[in-house]
């Protein structure tokens, strides 16, 4: 597996000095994601809990919607200048009776760290429909709880405390505890690793949970929540239009700015309690 950090020397220049030192920097590696041998997509990432990522990926794209429609997922050989294998292939084997993702435009694409959806090639393939209705999540949480959610995330943000440079994300319950964390330099990754570890628990769909992220709320991980199931979107940062608008169409709850004692409720605040 490759590493998680890097380390590389810096010139650091400030009011009380100037010197060298070494620094600590959020690795970020390809991932190509195949699907019965063919390749499917191309993903910025870092490395860590790939199986997890693959599984999330293949959920929010609508080609599986449980962990018992995946065969095995193995990593192909592929290897460095020095012989070490990248562990940067990962091929997935559907079960029997699952269908292959389209192999045309709209599904091969290449995905940046920092847009998920990017490479899509039709405005049509970036707005997919979930089998599993976020609007029927009975889910709901206090205000006060989901207040102390962000000083939770930060506490196991371990990658984040030593290089400053990846994004988080966390399925929580009801009563506020934090079920799974996942850091990733691309804030979809996070998303995906945390919905690919439902899936291989057995927890999708997933109403009982809500789905929190350290930056802002796109139209993509919107989308991710919904394909999961998943009734509660909160964001310490802003949403996007967009993002306000497919999850009123999907009848999810958007929370934004949940900073402190503050929050703003885009859409579905009957399932915030005060």
């Amino acid at each position: 597996m490759g590493r998680v950090t890097v380390r590389r020397p810096v010139r650091r220049i400030s009011a009380t000095g100037d010197r060298r030192r070494p620094d600590a920097l959020a690795a970020e590696e390809p991932l190509e994601l195949r699907v019965g041998g063919r390749a499917l997509a191309v993903t910025m990432r870092t490395p860590g809990h790939d199986v997890e990522l693959a599984h999330g990926f293949l959920l929010s794209e609508g080609v599986i919607g449980g962990r018992e429609d995946v065969a095995v997922a193995r990593y192909c050989d592929g290897v460095d200048d020095q012989g070490r294998n990248t562990y940067n292939v990962l091929d997935i084997a559907l079960a029997a009776g699952v269908p292959p993702p389209d192999t045309g435009v709209e599904r091969n694409f290449y995905t940046t760290s920092s847009c998920g959806v990017c490479g899509k090639a039709a405005l049509d393939a970036v707005k997919l429909r979930t089998r599993f209705s976020p609007a029927a999540a009975d889910f709901a949480v206090k205000s006060e709880t989901l207040s102390g959610l962000p000083d939770a995330l930060r506490v196991h943000q371990k990658v984040f405390a030593s290089t400053g440079g990846l994004h988080a994300a966390a399925l929580f319950t009801p009563d506020g505890s934090l079920d799974v964390v996942r850091e990733d330099v691309g804030r979809h990754n996070a998303v995906d690793k945390v919905l690919g570890w439902a899936v291989l628990e057995g927890r999708i769909p997933a109403p009982g949970h809500g789905l929190l992220v350290s930056g802002r709320a796109s139209f993509e991980l919107v989308q991710k929540a919904a394909m999961a199931g998943i009734g509660l979107l909160a964001a310490v940062s802003a949403p996007s239009s967009l993002a306000v608008e497919l999850a009123e169409e999907n009848g999810m709850t958007l929370v934004g700015f949940l900073r402190g004692d503050s929050m703003n409720l885009y859409t579905g605040d009957h399932r915030i309690l005060t």
